[in-house]
């Protein structure tokens, strides 16, 4: 169902898998660090209503670092996005959009060499 496999995830792959399933939550990586909140309110609202943009930072420096959450209300506008907005061009690159199980306090930070995001090559 989804490329995207947050390693920190704390749950069976049932669970995860029913999470998803559900989602209202989207994965979004591969930004340009300065494309802004307001930028992505504006292209992932073409999917649906927004509720929130979790835009990812560096731990210490509190700066963008390439990725970020947006959180839909509904189940299918999340899908619409995933459908329509996955490989758009936004600053400059192809972005990755991907189904999230779920943002949680903290994830906002970016890993660095730590990282626990892994992505599917396929």
């Amino acid at each position: 169902m989804s490329d995207y496999w947050d390693n920190r995830y704390q749950g069976s792959i049932e669970e995860h898998e029913e999470a998803l399933r559900t989602s209202t939550t989207v994965y979004v990586g591969n930004l340009s660090y300065n494309v802004t909140e307001d930028q992505l309110y504006e292209l992932f609202g073409r999917a649906g209503e927004v509720k929130r943009v979790i835009m990812g930072l560096d731990r210490f420096k509190k700066t963008p670092c390439g990725f970020c959450f947006v959180i839909y209300y509904t189940h299918s506008d999340a899908y619409n996005a995933i459908r329509f907005l996955h490989d758009t061009l936004l600053g400059g690159r192809p972005i990755r959009v991907d189904w999230d199980a779920g943002f949680k306090e903290g994830r906002q930070y970016g890993r660095g060499m730590h990282g626990g995001q892994v992505y599917a090559m396929i």
